[in-house]
């Protein structure tokens, strides 16, 4: 009698269990639409913040910022002090989605970002790369941190950024000479435009991701050089572009808006619902 209990029990508790895991499925979004801090790099990141969260996005990206090394968290940071960080945006609601990681100098420095990233309840450390003649030591302290990373749940990215990692297929090179499942591209279609001085489309570039992208830097671009500007109002076709990342497996994740048109706070505050709009209306068009 006690073991027909106990398996009524147990069917019960895994019917139960699995019932709540389908119900967080159900309420994880597909796509978590944010913005970064940068377009507010001339205030202090608290202003940024707010403004973040008063256009109605529930997602922020830590980047740059008005302090002495224009950054909120960097390999001088405590993680006592990314932790108030992370705090800061619980208050406003918002959830930290990326964090700009800047540059480090070792294997030491790296792991101070992955803790701060960690400490800041932030999923994803976001890296610039480098050029060549520091590629070598650059990505083998990134091979050597991928596990710690994966220890404390963040997810280590690269993004096109110039350098040696100025594009689609640079980045899938790099990305398959350091060889861990941890370590994935954050997609940037308006610096393909920008490193390539307009002359490679990510629509094309997009091609040479699949399978690697992680989040996407929702940044648009005008000739001849100009990225500080609100998405959807250059050179950038984002529906074609998520179309093609869609073919190669990004079926969701992270949207963060990079730029906004300059301006003061309350023209900056507009930039930002438009550009939430405009990627609210992004994720729901048919591909």
């Amino acid at each position: 009698m006690s073991t027909r209990r106990q398996f009524i029990g147990t069917l019960m508790t895994a019917t139960a269990g699995a019932a709540l895991t389908r119900s967080f499925a159900a309420a994880a979004p597909r796509w978590q639409i944010g913005c970064y801090t940068r377009p507010w790099d001339q205030h202090d990141w608290r202003i940024a913040f707010d403004a973040i969260a008063g256009a109605g996005f529930k997602y922020v990206g830590l980047m740059t910022t008005k302090s002495k090394n224009h950054l909120i968290l960097s390999t001088e940071t405590t993680p006592e002090e990314a932790a108030k960080v992370g705090a800061e945006a619980q208050q406003r609601g918002l959830q930290i989605i990326s964090m700009w990681g800047g540059q480090f100098s070792d294997v030491a420095g790296l792991k101070r970002l992955i803790e701060n990233s960690a400490a800041c309840s932030c999923p994803n450390l976001l890296l610039g790369g480098t050029d060549e003649k520091r590629a070598a030591a650059y990505y083998k302290a990134i091979a050597d941190c991928c596990g710690y990373a994966a220890e404390k749940k963040v997810g280590l990215s690269v993004k096109p950024h110039g350098g040696s990692n100025a594009n689609g297929a640079q980045c899938r090179k790099l990305i398959e000479q350091v060889a861990h499942k941890n370590f994935r591209l954050w997609y940037d279609p308006g610096n393909i435009f920008y490193y390539s001085e307009g002359k490679l489309d990510p629509v094309d570039d997009a091609a040479a991701v699949d399978g690697l992208v992680v989040g996407l830097s929702v940044k648009d671009f005008k000739p001849p050089k100009e990225v500080l500007l609100t998405p959807g109002t250059g050179q950038v076709n984002f529906a074609k572009v998520m179309a093609r990342l869609k073919q190669g497996g990004f079926t969701g994740g992270p949207l963060v808006v990079e730029c906004l048109d300059r301006g003061d706070l309350p023209a900056l505050a507009a930039a930002a619902k438009q550009a939430r709009l405009f990627v609210e209306g992004l994720v729901r068009a048919p591909t």
